[in-house]
């Protein structure tokens, strides 16, 4: 890991902004992200830019450059998204020493807390219109959303954190959940989507909804991109997901059977979360933001958590019952909505 991505200075990140050809004033600050860095820099004409310096080692120019394909056929349709900016050379990243950068421009607006039914159907379409779009074409340099990926790469990660009093747990609970994803995955066809469609990736503004953070794009099933926007798993919660359904088939065909695979989806995610933060340890900002990770007690939550998701899974070939994990709503967290991974 290179030591100038930790010791990124507000002079260094307004030397490169400059180099690509813009004019910034000096103003810099930086901006809440872990995985990247991050900066507000304003130019001399008043308007604000996002330099994106990307973490080395995590993505190749191949597949940094996929993401701002996808970026820029998706604003060829006019579908609103953050696209990176032009430098002065006509290419969109640059390097400094040896990490990648983009500049970006500033959208405005706030993240939504709660999505009305009409903001739903809005979303619905526009998600469809990103998936019509992501079909068009392969992104041969980035990541495929696979069992492989998302549970068993982690779990290599992984197996230096878990301690022994739940790691035997913990990996039978993942292990199902990848083959409970392989029996359900091999009919769903699978494109370019968003991969971390969130509402934290969702700005609300004037000209309404952009999405933001392309940076975690996959190859995989268009009911990732759906579920993480509709998350809920209560009774409301699948109501939404169903107005969002809707409004998504007036642009494209949504199959019924790739709804079972949202909780394997879910599960996934709970793996890929842990190795995450796993993989990242040693970069200072990690331990004071995540205090608890690496305790018996985290490890201990986690199996459980994986465990019960993994029975909830099992139960969607069955009848439920009133009452059971299957019907009732579980509480959200940060793996359900987690940002910058």
């Amino acid at each position: 890991m290179s030591e100038f991505f930790f010791r990124l200075t507000p002079d260094q990140v307004l030397a490169a902004v400059e180099a690509g050809g813009f004019r910034p004033t000096g103003h810099c600050s930086a901006l809440n992200s872990l995985e990247n860095r991050v900066y507000d820099v304003r130019l001399e004409d008043d308007s604000h830019v996002v330099a994106k310096f990307y973490r080395p080692e995590r993505w190749s120019r191949e597949a940094i450059q996929e993401e701002h394909a996808f970026l820029d056929d998706l604003r060829e349709e006019e579908i609103p998204v953050c696209a990176p900016l032009a430098f002065a050379d006509g290419e969109t990243l640059h390097q400094v020493e040896d990490i990648w950068y983009a500049v970006w421009p500033r959208t405005g607006g706030r993240a939504p807390d709660e999505l009305a039914d009409t903001q739903l159907e809005v979303l619905g379409r526009l998600l469809a219109r990103i998936h019509n779009v992501g079909a068009l074409r392969d992104a041969p340099a980035r990541r495929r959303l696979s069992a492989a990926s998302f549970v068993r790469e982690p779990l290599e990660i992984l197996a230096a954190h878990l301690p022994p009093s739940c790691a035997r747990r913990y990996f039978a609970a993942a292990e199902r959940v990848a083959a409970l994803f392989e029996e359900r995955a091999p009919d769903v066809p699978v494109h370019r989507i968003h991969g971390d469609c969130h509402v934290g990736n969702l700005l609300d503004g004037r000209e309404g909804f952009f999405f933001l953070d392309f940076d975690d794009f996959v190859i995989g099933p268009a009911v990732q991109d759906v579920w993480m926007l509709a998350p809920g798993r209560d009774a409301e919660g699948q109501r939404q997901r169903r107005v969002m359904i809707d409004a998504y088939r007036q642009f494209r065909d949504f199959d019924e059977r790739w709804l079972r695979l949202a909780e394997p989806l879910r599960a996934m995610r709970f793996v890929h979360y842990a190795a995450w933060i796993a993989r990242r340890w040693q970069d200072p900002a990690f331990p004071p933001t995540f205090p608890h990770f690496g305790s018996e007690d985290y490890w201990e939550s986690e199996t459980r958590d994986l465990e019960e998701q993994v029975e909830r899974i099992q139960r969607e070939d069955g009848p439920a019952t009133p009452g059971s994990a299957a019907t009732e709503e579980s509480e959200l967290d940060n793996r359900d909505f987690f940002w910058d991974l």
